[in-house]
């Protein structure tokens, strides 16, 4: 049985990088176009992939509202979000993550959050740095908020721990469809 959370990554990553090359993408773009439907109009977080990471950029592409990408501002702070536009002018930020050169920042509704494992109740393991977990719960103490994992189905496990500070996924999309762990109205 894998315990620890160094474990489970270890062997999550192992499988995403399996799902990754095997064309699954498309069916997961599908699947997000179709879970963030509701949302039209509203601005939309997503993320530059590193590594196997399941690509929206895609769907980010054909957002006609607001997109903005995560910009990490320090250890121990919750993200900031930079206005993304396909094709707009990037660094490298922290963690060698692709971030735009102009810095207007954005306020997103909805965001595309990445990570390594999920469960069947929402929970999310991701990378051990916390920030998505501090940026979700700021944000939802001061306004409705989404946040949708998009990973592939691979990525599932049975069961993961949480801590006090750990915030729950309100969906999960994989190539397979969506997983709801919350009602659409129900912010």
């Amino acid at each position: 049985m894998i315990s620890t959370k160094a474990e489970i990554r270890r062997a999550t990553l192992r499988r995403r990088g399996v799902a990754h090359g095997s064309g699954l993408d498309g069916a997961a773009r599908a699947a997000l176009d179709k879970a963030l439907a509701p949302w039209r109009g509203q601005a939309l977080s997503g993320y530059v992939p590193i590594g196997t990471e399941v690509d929206p950029l895609p769907v980010m592409a054909r957002w006609e509202s607001p997109v903005c990408v995560p910009v990490v501002r320090g250890v121990g702070l919750p993200l900031e979000f930079h206005r993304w536009t396909p094709g707009c002018e990037m660094v490298e930020g922290p963690f060698g993550v692709p971030v735009p050169v102009a810095s207007e920042v954005v306020r997103p509704r909805v965001l595309i959050v990445p990570l390594v494992a999920f469960d069947s109740r929402g929970r999310r393991l991701g990378y051990g740095g916390g920030f998505y977990d501090r940026t979700l719960e700021r944000m939802r103490g001061s306004s409705a908020t989404w946040a949708v994992g998009f990973a592939y189905a691979a990525q599932e496990v049975e069961c993961l721990r949480v801590e006090p500070t750990d915030q729950p996924l309100d969906a999960v999309v994989t190539e397979g469809g969506e997983l709801r762990f919350r009602p659409l109205n129900d912010d």
